[in-house]
């Protein structure tokens, strides 16, 4: 969500911060600022809008010159967004400027007691008490260290503070608390951030804050402590990525240069996880045992890793004849649940720091249950605090709508069902070298979808001034179906939704028009026939068919408006090959529409708020 980066060293700070806010700007957004410790002040400037409204406000009214600072992208929560309600916000004293990733979830009794001490409010928001409270503390404490620690410790919410002092002028502060923060280590320099990314121009040597830590950050280093104050070590990490993998390079967004990389991703993936014609993901023995001795599986998580998780259930059932349930991960740790030591949760998210997902891990082992995550980022929340973690490898994803993360994931289930349904005698040796022979064959696949790109776009030219469009699927291309669906309207407005395709008669057929668009997921497979039927459904009715279906399907492609052909794969890997001409579609149609499918309106990449 929010987007936090601070800055102390040699360079100019304004500089540095206004472009660690747009290396962040992926997170989502809906207001900038910045604060400048220079001479004993803390100078503020801040807007509502874009980040190059902010650095066109700076033009007219500009910053002094300054070698420390902190700076945010705000995502409303607490107040609506106006300049008065973005970050930073600054104490009544001018003593502490604080931005904040989070909510606070006790800041109205924390409001009212300052009010009662004198303290006045200027903003709608959370984060304004805490700048407030730190300065009570303070004043009461006179030690910087004591009235942090008293401060924190009354806060109750998730958050990720970066605070500058006014009376230290080569110190920020940073706190964590359930939202990721992470230190860069330079040379002479220190960089504070939400997302390593924000870090990469400067240094690829990183320390991740774990929750209940603070750190004070100085130019010629950096100290580390706990909530009760003692003072810890901090493990020195290397990034493995470099700062021109989140450049969009020769590409227009993002979101298109994301989906040309999902072959690599497909290559990178089939690299780690298969040896001789063999998935080994399980030879982490431990990993094996934990699988074979679970008769139930609860897959947890959110948006797109959701219908991820729904493309599992159905291969761990098909071949590893195991039972899964899929939930969001916002309604799991709200439930009783009805488990026992033999259910295993499998968390999935792109980031690993999806506050809802997280909440459901957390839920999960309170309760006694072993916890798989599926994550893309090792240094995430979700990947240390799980009992094991497969890594989808996709490298640094900045759109916001996730495209090759989804794949990765997809493919990642996939390998595992596979390996789990041969090690449990499932599957005989034979039928698991064909469906991997046909895996590496994958790559090249893609790329053929891909190819089709002018011809996706020329749709798109028909549907993007639709003000709705339904999706259909069925079987293991009904996720497909609802991620086709959530990557239309996540990017370009147009209400979109995604049924599975026998459901149509139960109701949804009454939409059914010559004015309305229906997407229909047909690849070859078991439930080629049906669909078909479905289909005339739609068409009987007027219903403007566009097709996904196998190439030389000259069914599908009589009753269909456009048909879009991909490769012939076995079903179950046909998910993988017919996201991608969707995916495409949802970039073509917003783009037509004149939307930034990297910035879609209300969301962010991660969803560090519940």
């Amino acid at each position: 969500m929010c987007g936090i980066v601070g800055y102390v060293g040699r360079k100019d700070a304004e500089s540095v911060l206004t472009v660690g806010l747009q290396k962040l700007e992926y997170r989502g957004y809906d207001s900038a600022g910045i604060a400048l410790l220079s001479s004993g002040e803390i100078e503020v400037r801040k807007k509502a809008g874009r980040i190059h409204d902010l650095i066109n406000s700076l033009s007219s009214y500009p910053l002094p010159k300054a070698h420390i600072g902190i700076a945010h992208t705000r995502w409303a929560t607490h107040g609506r967004v106006c300049d008065s309600n973005a970050h930073p916000h600054i104490s009544q004293r001018g003593l502490f400027a604080v931005v904040h990733n989070g909510i606070i979830d006790n800041y109205s009794l924390l409001k009212e007691r300052l009010q009662s001490e004198g303290y006045s409010f200027s903003s709608e928001t959370d984060t304004e008490v805490i700048a407030n409270l730190l300065e009570y503390h303070y004043l009461k404490e006179g030690n910087l260290l004591e009235a942090v620690l008293k401060a924190v410790k009354e806060l109750d919410g998730s958050f990720a503070l970066a605070i500058l002092f006014k009376e230290d002028p080569n110190l920020i502060i940073g706190v964590r608390k359930d939202s990721p923060l992470v230190v860069g280590l330079g040379e002479g320099e220190n960089i504070l951030a939400s997302d390593p990314v924000a870090v990469l121009p400067h240094t690829k040597k990183v320390v991740y804050l774990n929750d209940g830590e603070i750190v004070f950050v100085r130019k010629e280093g950096v100290e580390f402590y706990d909530f009760s104050g003692r003072r810890i070590e901090k493990e020195v990490k290397v990034l493995e990525y470099d700062e021109e993998d989140a450049e969009k390079g020769p590409y227009p967004h993002f979101m298109l240069k994301e989906i040309y990389e999902q072959p690599r991703v497909i290559r990178a993936n089939l690299e780690r996880y298969v040896r001789d014609r063999r998935p080994v993901m399980l030879r982490d023995l431990n990993l094996r045992k934990l699988l074979l001795n679970k008769n139930r599986i609860l897959v947890v998580a959110a948006g797109t890793s959701f219908h991820a998780g729904i493309v599992g259930k159905y291969l761990l059932e098909t071949y590893a004849h195991t039972p899964v349930e899929v939930e969001y991960s916002s309604e799991f740790s709200s439930r009783k649940l009805a488990t026992d030591s033999r259910t295993l949760v499998i968390a999935i998210s792109q980031s690993g720091e999806t506050a809802d997902t997280i909440d459901g891990l957390r839920y999960a082992k309170k309760h006694g249950l072993e916890v798989l995550a599926i994550v893309n980022r090792p240094e995430s929340t979700i990947a240390r605090e799980s009992d094991y973690v497969i890594y989808t490898n996709a490298g640094i994803e900045v759109g916001v709508a996730s495209t090759k993360a989804y794949v990765a994931q997809v493919l990642v289930l996939t390998l595992l069902a596979l390996e789990l349904g041969h090690v449990k005698g499932h599957i005989d040796d034979k039928e698991l070298e064909r469906l991997l022979d046909d895996m590496a064959g994958l790559p090249n696949q893609v790329e053929k979808v891909l190819a089709l790109d002018s011809h996706i776009a020329h749709i798109a030219e028909r549907i993007y001034k639709s003000t709705n469009v339904v999706f259909l699927g069925r079987g293991i291309n009904y996720p497909t179906a609802l991620e086709g669906a959530l990557k239309l309207k996540e990017v370009s407005y147009i209400h979109a939704i995604g049924y599975a395709a026998g459901e149509m008669k139960h109701g949804p057929l009454a939409l059914v028009d010559n004015k309305l668009p229906v997407v229909v997921i047909n690849p070859r497979s078991s439930v080629y026939e049906l669909t078909v039927s479905s289909t005339h459904e739609v068409v009987s009715r007027g219903g403007k068919v566009i097709s996904v279906i196998t190439e030389g399907d000259k069914r599908m492609a009589e009753l269909s408006a456009f048909s879009i052909y991909v490769p012939s794969v076995p079903e179950p890997l046909t998910p993988i090959i017919t996201i991608v001409p969707l995916q495409l579609l949802a970039y073509h149609s917003a783009v037509l529409r004149g939307v930034d499918p990297d910035k879609p309106r209300n969301l962010a990449k991660s969803v560090t708020v519940r």
